[in-house]
């Protein structure tokens, strides 16, 4: 071992820090006894170097370091897991702070700080070849002219997907750049979100995640297995993609070049005007349950980073379904997760959050507390002010379904329009009141705690669950290539075949599912609220109906770019279009249903839900429970925050009964003549339709009219 100088390490410097002299490194255990930094050179030689320890606080400066330098830590201490006690400085420990992470895990014993004939001792081998090592980056970049586009919130349209599985096989992006950021950020990905008017991809997980231990050719596709929170994954860099990081090797990489990479996809998306936004699983991380293996935390501060069960502290709380939740009330794991979110924000340039899990972060033992430290640093942060902070407002534990409880700064995903969505369009009776209620913002889930519309993300389909096509073409899960004989998976779909189960050649039923995803389409978009849509549904695509690939690193996940639905593209792009123009889809504040401006004569209110013959609908008409089809009209009047937005009137009608209906423009004050804006029918439909008309809304369709000025 070499001796190093002792320094002072500020507390905000915590992970390695380039200096002109060489690099810093700080890291905090409070229940180690001893702490080596370790060096690795690209033979896989290691260096040693001993920390000094001021107050749980470990130090080190190495004179000469560079960037591209690879190590990690290795930690002393008890190892007594029935007092929560892990140590075992035989285990290679990235550093909760690295910036970069180079290899993969190989799994094989050494990696577990057991012995596995007895885990009541710890296992003597070392794991150095199989796991991963922390790299030192210089974190400059030429961000030139990026700024954040900024979109407000009800201007905003998400896309859900995937850095490898939308750019996979895309057929104009160049080989060695599929699966990988420089692959999104290609021009040919980045014309198509903006044909289909997206304002912002919220990526799936991209820090640094664990692959589980390999199981018939599965793995962890979908990323929630975190490791690394300040690392961007490497296997989506195009050397790593290429298959460069194997087991027990360094790859020659140019230092910190998955940063790099990721950094020039931001900024491709934000010139584009398209944000970026994150899926972060703070709530626990890849070590997995007692079982698991010492990767990072457990090794460095077992019972700071975890929520452990008191009185049996070898046992780990899950209130995820992961075998771990991490502590965030902790006060090492809250800066940690704060400090994350600066970095991302201030050095990667993202534009926001979505909190996979989200009541975990605000766990008290049994109980989610939404006044919670957590919160309250997020709301007060000014390095936070203005990101979007988007919650998956539910977990596993006790009371951790909290849907309209999130603080007022939060948008949620609301799993009540997803629900009511769908069973809507498969034709369920009785849904009309609660799709009224989704439609217009979800005003009974936000409104008391003084949020607008735009606090409700809506969707239809995530990648948790059936793609949009799979959602009217199966009424089972077919999970089958999971391996787990279908027992994975939501088995209430609130999903309908149209006829028959999975792939048909009748062009009866191929038209039925067209029409189905069409209706859902114009739902969400057109929807108050955030709309969200889930990668490759607009292209038509299918997994066969597997409604949980979180494991198919493969062709049932990869978007077929050479088989997409040229027609359904089109479609999702006129919707957003509609959207986009017209102000009355996205208003700023809820509808009140009181004349709109009676001062200058105006005395139609913003809204007016209609029965068929086009007169209001009154309180009791909304109890009927066989009904399956909603009208509505909406004033444009008022709304509009952009000089020369049209102020166009609207009537939405929705059917979903399998027959035709007849219905009537309303009279009266309302606008004198329609004209079709947009339906999900494709036969043929009129080209205008006089006020108090009567006229035939087909069974199963969507119609948008839009009034016609003078």
């Amino acid at each position: 071992m070499e001796a190093l100088p002792d320094i002072h390490h500020p507390a905000a410097a915590l992970g390695a820090t380039l200096t002109a002299q060489g690099a810093d490194f700080a890291l905090i255990s409070t229940t180690a006894t001893a702490v080596d930094l370790c060096l690795v050179d690209d033979f896989g030689v290691e260096t040693r170097y001993p920390m000094s320890a001021d107050d749980g606080l470990w130090t080190a400066h190495v004179p000469g370091a560079r960037a591209g330098q690879r190590y990690g830590y290795r930690v002393d201490g008890p190892f007594n897991p029935a007092r929560g006690l892990r140590h075992n400085p035989q285990k290679f420990l990235l550093d909760p702070y690295a910036k970069a992470i180079d290899g993969r895990v190989s799994w094989e014993p050494s990696l577990y700080a057991f012995d596995q004939s007895d885990p009541s001792m710890p296992d003597l081998t070392d794991n150095k070849r199989h796991t991963f090592a922390s790299v030192l980056i210089d974190t400059a970049y030429d961000w030139g002219t990026d700024a954040r586009p900024a979109t407000p919130l009800n201007r905003t349209v998400i896309y859900e997907a995937h850095v490898k599985g939308l750019t996979k096989l895309h057929p104009d992006v160049p080989l060695a750049q599929r699966g990988t950021y420089a692959g999104l950020g290609h021009p040919a990905v980045i014309a198509h979100l903006k044909r289909i008017g997206v304002t912002a991809v919220e990526l799936l997980p991209v820090q640094q995640f664990v692959n589980d231990e390999p199981s018939n050719g599965r793995t962890n596709y979908w990323g929630y297995n975190p490791i690394g929170y300040f690392a961007p994954h490497n296997a989506y860099a195009m050397a790593y993609a290429a298959g460069q990081a194997l087991p027990g090797t360094r790859t020659r990489l140019t230092p910190g070049s998955q940063v790099t990479e990721f950094k020039d996809m931001v900024k491709a998306l934000h010139h584009a005007g398209i944000e970026v936004i994150l899926d972060v699983v703070y709530n626990h991380s890849g070590e997995g349950g007692a079982d698991g293996p010492n990767l990072c935390f457990r090794g460095i501060d077992n019972s700071a980073y975890y929520h452990l069960v008191p009185g049996d502290e070898a046992t780990y709380e899950d209130y995820t379904g992961t075998s771990n939740t991490l502590n965030v009330g902790s006060p090492t794991v809250l800066r940690m997760v704060m400090d994350s979110l600066h970095y991302w924000v201030e050095e990667m340039h993202v534009d926001g959050f979505r909190f996979d899990l989200a009541p975990a972060l605000a766990r008290a033992s049994d109980r989610v507390d939404m006044l919670s430290a957590f919160f309250e640093l997020i709301d007060s942060d000014p390095v936070l002010d203005g990101v979007k902070l988007i919650a998956e407002p539910w977990d596993l534990g006790p009371g951790g379904y909290q849907l309209g409880n999130f603080p007022p700064r939060w948008v949620e995903w609301n799993g009540k329009f997803r629900d009511v969505v769908r069973d809507f369009w498969r034709g369920t009776p009785g849904f009309t009141a609660e799709l009224a209620n989704r439609l217009t913002g979800s005003a009974d889930l936000y409104q008391d705690d003084g949020r607008q519309p735009s606090a409700s993300v809506n969707f239809v389909t995530s990648h948790d669950g059936f793609t949009l096509r799979d959602l009217v073409s199966y009424d089972h899960k077919h999970n089958s290539a999971n391996g787990e004989n279908d027992r994975d998976g939501e088995s209430n779909n609130r999903s309908w075949n149209c006829g028959t189960e999975g792939p048909t050649t009748d062009p009866d039923i191929a038209a039925l599912r067209a029409r189905q995803m069409r209706n859902l389409i114009i739902t969400c978009v057109l929807a108050q609220g955030v709309p969200m849509l889930r990668h490759g549904d607009e292209l038509g695509h299918t997994q066969g109906g597997n409604n949980n690939a979180y494991c198919q690193d493969n062709e049932i996940s990869w978007i077929n770019w050479a088989s997409a639905d040229q027609d359904m593209i089109a479609f999702t792009a006129r919707v957003a279009g509609l959207r986009r123009d017209y102000p009355v889809f996205r208003r700023r504040t809820y509808f009140d249903g009181r004349p709109v401006a009676p001062a200058e004569g105006l005395r139609l209110p913003d809204i007016q839900w209609l029965n068929a013959d086009g007169t209001p609908r009154t309180g009791n008409q909304w109890t009927q429970t066989w009904e399956k089809s909603l009208a509505c009209y909406l004033s444009g009047k008022g709304v509009r925050t952009r000089r020369n937005e049209p102020e166009n009137d609207f009537l939405i009608i929705f059917n979903a009964s399998p027959n035709d209906a007849p219905h009537q423009t309303p009279g009266d004050y309302f606008p004198a003549e329609w004209e079709v804006a947009l339906t999900s029918w494709d036969g043929p439909a009129p080209a205008r339709i006089p006020a108090g008309s009567n006229f035939t809304v087909p069974g199963r369709t969507a119609w948008i009219l839009r009034s016609v000025e003078d």
